[in-house]
């Protein structure tokens, strides 16, 4: 089984702790997507991350579908409960986080315009998601020390990528000092070994894609 990752991406991070958590061997493969040279082509039509290369089986892709899959196909450790309302509660939370991610992703390459055609309107607006998301995920989590009910699950996976992924790509949203109690919650989970072996670091776009 190969995964294919970009240093960053919030979204393969959430498969790469998944697998790590379900103790699954996997070949890392590293790229970065928005290069004219990526072969994500060759595997995803839609050329995003993550890309899941089971042995012998179609490529997956979209990390909400990804996980899904992975949950049946290898259920043990169970990263969702077994109750529907369990999982609705866990899945919840992904869309939060992933929606937080989104909206970093659109600021970053609004900024990678040149100067003059930015829109600062359309930067404020992700802004408030990205807001709003934090928000939610501090209401909801408050200090854990799970995101939902006593075991680590998705929403776990979930919150503490968006939350690594802000440390990387968007600093200046000081979350840990309006929320000190998800602070806490995230340091528990960063300390997790699926979390630290996982770490995000930015990549440099060599291409130019805005």
């Amino acid at each position: 089984m190969k995964l294919i990752s970009a240093t960053p991406s919030p979204y393969a991070r959430k498969i790469r702790i998944a697998l790590a958590e379900k103790g699954i061997a996997f070949d890392l493969m590293t790229e970065v997507p928005w290069n004219d040279d990526t072969s994500l082509p060759q595997h995803n039509p839609l050329e995003k991350l993550p890309v899941l290369l089971p042995d012998g089986g179609e490529p997956l892709f979209q990390s909400s579908y990804i996980m899904e899959w992975l949950e049946r196909r290898y259920p043990e450790p169970p990263l969702l409960p077994a109750d529907d309302d369990g999982i609705l509660a866990h899945k919840r939370i992904e869309v939060i986080a992933d929606g937080i991610c989104d909206a970093v992703i659109l600021i970053m390459f609004e900024r990678m315009r040149p100067q003059g055609h930015q829109s600062e309107p359309w930067i404020l607006r992700q802004k408030r998601k990205i807001d709003g998301g934090v928000a939610e995920l501090a209401r909801l989590i408050k200090r854990g020390p799970h995101a939902i009910g006593d075991g680590f699950g998705l929403a776990d996976i979930a919150a503490g990528s968006a939350l690594g992924y802000l440390g990387v790509r968007f600093p200046e949203k000081d979350w840990r000092t309006a929320f000190p109690d998800l602070a806490t919650y995230a340091d528990r989970l960063f300390a997790r070994p699926s979390f630290a072996g996982t770490t995000p670091v930015a990549q440099t776009i060599r291409d130019r894609v805005v």
